[in-house]
Order: structure tokens, then C-alpha cells, then sequence
């Protein structure tokens, strides 16, 4: 099941690929990467997903994965068993073209336990000395 979170996304069609961050939170999915940025809806069916997204160009510069500069929508069809997604898109501005991909659920790590007891002052006095050698 596509949970609500961020993911790292990875991405290719025969042209290129790409990487970027997507968060996925009450029915919407947005995201970013080195290009473009991007917002959507999702709806979620057990382990199976869809969405529907509008990607803008934020850098100027090389062309999308998809060969074009232009804004694209993505019609994105996936599943989620468990933490790792995959998913195909296909850009409704570049026909026959079809984007593979993969979302990768990211886990905060739980704070650090505070610890209970005081840590002792450094004594140097208390360390081991070495052997002295003879000559």
C-alpha cells in the first residue's frame, strides 16, 4: 500500500533518468528533482495506485526524460506491497513513450535514547601506560 510520506524517487525512459524527493499525504502527491517540480492527486487501491500529474520546469537547461522542455502531465498507474513501489507513466504530451520507476519509502530514525547516567570526567591519570623499552 502507497503510504502517506516522502519518498526517493528513481525514474527512466530510453532517453534518460532521474532522481528526485515525492511526498504522498491525503489523496495529493508532490515532489521535485533537478528540473522540474511536481503536484498531483493519488488514490490508493490495496497494494494498487494511480495519480495524475502536472510537472513544471524549475531550471532552465537540458530536456526532461522525456525529450521535451515543456510542462507534461503524467498518468502514473503503480503498486506497493510493502516500503518499495513501481510504477509506469505516460506523459500525455509525448505519445508511446513510457517512463519506468520506483518510489522508495524513507523512515525517520527515532531520536537518539538521552542518556540517564552522567558520563565521568576524562582522567588521563587513569589510562593504561604503555611498556617502557629497554635498549
Amino acid at each position: 500500500m502507497l503510504k502517506d510520506g516522502t519518498y526517493a524517487a528513481w525514474y527512466r525512459t530510453p532517453l534518460d533518468q532521474g532522481t528526485g524527493i515525492v511526498h504522498v499525504a491525503d489523496g495529493q502527491i508532490w515532489g521535485r528533482d533537478s528540473l522540474m517540480t511536481y503536484h498531483g492527486s493519488c488514490s490508493v487501491d490495496g497494494e494498487r495506485f494511480t495519480a495524475t500529474v502536472s510537472t513544471k520546469r524549475h531550471t532552465d537547461g537540458r530536456s526532461t526524460v522525456f525529450g521535451v522542455e515543456d510542462e507534461l502531465t503524467l498518468d502514473i498507474e503503480g503498486r506497493c506491497p510493502g516500503k518499495i513501489a513501481s510504477y509506469t507513466a505516460t506523459a500525455q504530451q509525448v505519445p508511446g513513450m513510457i517512463l519506468h520507476g520506483t518510489l522508495i519509502l524513507t523512515e525517520q530514525q527515532p531520536p537518539a535514547r538521552e542518556q540517564a547516567e552522567q558520563v565521568p570526567a576524562f582522567n588521563p591519570d587513569k589510562l593504561r601506560k604503555l611498556p617502557k623499552r629497554s635498549r
